[in-house]
C-alpha cells in the first residue's frame, strides 16, 4: 500500500459491486464515524462515494458476484482513514484531467482535493486497495469546495456557478 495502515479499527463493511452500493456505503461509513465521535462527514462521504463508484465501474468487483470491502479507521478524534478494496482490474487508477466536455473522470481529482493523503496499492488477495485520510472536524476542508465552483452536467457542458 505504500503507507502503513494506522489508527483504531472501527469497522469492515462488504458490499456487492453494484452502483446501488455507493449510497449505502456512504451512509454506513457516516454512521460508523458518527458513533465513534467524528463530527464533519462531508469530505468522508464524498471520498467514499468516489472510491466505491470507481471500484464498481473500473474493477472486476463490478462484474457478477464481485465484492467491495470498505475498512474504516479513526486516526485520533479528527481524522478518518478509509480503505476501499476491490477485485482488481486491467488498469491502474490515476488522476485524469478530463476536458470540459467529459461527463466523467473527475473522481480521483475530487479525492485528491478532499483528502489529506491518499494512495493506491495491491492487496494480498490479488485485488487493489485505494485509501484516503480525511479530516472529520468541524473546521475540516470541505470536498464541496471543488464541486461548488464547477458543476458538470451529463450533456457534456460545464458551467461555473
Amino acid at each position: 500500500m505504500g503507507v502503513a495502515v494506522t489508527g483504531r479499527f472501527l469497522a469492515e463493511l462488504v458490499f456487492p459491486g453494484v452502483p446501488s452500493s455507493v449510497p449505502i456505503a456512504r451512509h454506513c461509513v457516516k454512521g460508523v464515524l458518527r458513533a465513534a465521535g467524528h463530527q464533519n462527514m462531508t469530505g468522508v462521504q464524498l471520498v467514499v462515494s468516489e472510491l466505491v463508484a470507481n471500484a464498481v465501474m473500473h474493477s472486476a468487483s463490478g462484474l457478477a458476484g464481485g465484492l467491495i470491502t470498505v475498512d474504516i479507521r479513526a486516526i485520533g478524534d479528527g481524522l478518518a482513514r478509509i480503505d476501499v478494496m476491490d477485485d482488481g482490474g486491467l488498469t491502474v487508477p490515476h488522476v485524469r484531467e478530463p476536458s470540459e466536455m467529459d461527463c466523467s473522470g473527475r473522481g480521483l481529482q475530487i479525492v485528491e482535493e478532499t483528502a489529506l493523503r491518499w494512495g493506491i496499492g495491491d492487496n494480498a488477495l490479488g485485488g487493489r486497495v485505494t485509501w484516503a485520510e480525511v479530516l472529520t472536524t468541524d473546521d475540516s476542508r470541505s470536498g464541496y469546495r471543488i464541486c461548488r465552483s464547477m458543476q458538470w452536467r451529463c450533456d457534456g457542458a460545464a458551467r461555473a456557478d
